[in-house]
């Protein structure tokens, strides 16, 4: 039974890259144990600041490779490489490569976006016209009642290069925890600089109340995580595929923390306790 009528149910036959799931066609939870091995380190007490810091980077790495290479628009191209200066019209590649006319928007939600937001931006210039990508930052934060729940999003200071017509808008914010920060900053754009022809959502790890928020407000978003998290939820609903009964699913505490998460990313990342 879809308990979310308006969200697409996808089969539970997943593609050989990713895990089955009911979220609908729109999230993509990437099977890769390197994945799930980085981020169980990321989240451990004991791990080194600069141990994370590059598994951090890989996991952005792949995230950004695995989505752009199946979301980005694509043409049939023919490029010679170095070989054809001795073999001529055999020493040219023919096949496809992104369409060099792609405009890409990275947001850089800050804190804990800053160092995925920048893998992505170097990641993008080099196989597209570093004229087309542009990588712009958002200054948000959680605002927290006196009981420290959550209870909404504050946006001052951002730095916003123009307009996002016709432009893919990639949103690399590590943690998909209520999904408000998202919401609020896609929002921003869409009443302030136009509309992206796609979104897509790169958060590393990320729950089913996440997964619900964003997909419910935006038809056109897309999701690529490296981890779900549910931990929240009771032994019966941990034992079937995810999102089969996602109205009890549940991956946040009392205060909006992801379980079993990776904990305060945008302090671990920063050494802000230094």
């Amino acid at each position: 039974m879809n308990d979310f009528p308006n969200l697409e149910m996808r089969g539970t036959r997943p593609a050989d890259w990713e895990l089955a799931h009911r979220y609908g066609e729109r999230v993509h939870i990437l099977d890769n144990v390197y994945l799930l091995s980085a981020l169980a380190r990321i989240g451990s007490p004991k791990i080194a600041h600069r141990d994370l810091m590059a598994l951090l980077r890989s996991v952005y790495q792949t995230l950004l490779m695995t989505a752009c290479g199946r979301e980005l628009p694509r043409v049939l191209t023919s490029v010679p490489s170095r070989m054809a200066e001795t073999h001529g019209d055999r020493g040219f590649y023919r096949g496809p490569m992104f369409d060099p006319h792609t405009k890409i928007v990275v947001v850089d939600v800050i804190r804990a976006g800053i160092v995925p937001s920048q893998v992505c931006f170097e990641l993008l210039t080099p196989v597209l016209s570093e004229q087309n990508v542009r990588l712009d930052h958002l200054t948000m934060a959680r605002q927290s009642d006196a009981h420290g729940h959550v209870v909404g999003v504050d946006l001052s200071g951002s730095k916003i290069g123009g307009r996002v017509d016709g432009s893919i808008m990639i949103l690399p914010d590590p943690m998909g925890a209520t999904g408000k920060t998202t919401v609020r900053a896609l929002q921003h754009y869409l009443s302030n600089f136009g509309r992206p022809q796609k979104m897509i959502a790169l958060p590393m790890i990320a729950t089913p109340e996440y997964l619900r928020t964003v997909l419910e407000e935006f038809e056109d978003l897309v999701i690529y995580t490296a981890r779900l998290d549910r931990g929240m939820s009771d032994n019966e609903v941990l034992s079937t595929i995810p999102g089969t009964h996602w109205d009890r699913e549940k991956g946040l505490d009392s205060k909006s923390y992801i379980v079993p998460g990776a904990g305060g990313m945008g302090e671990v990342i920063n050494n802000s306790w230094c």
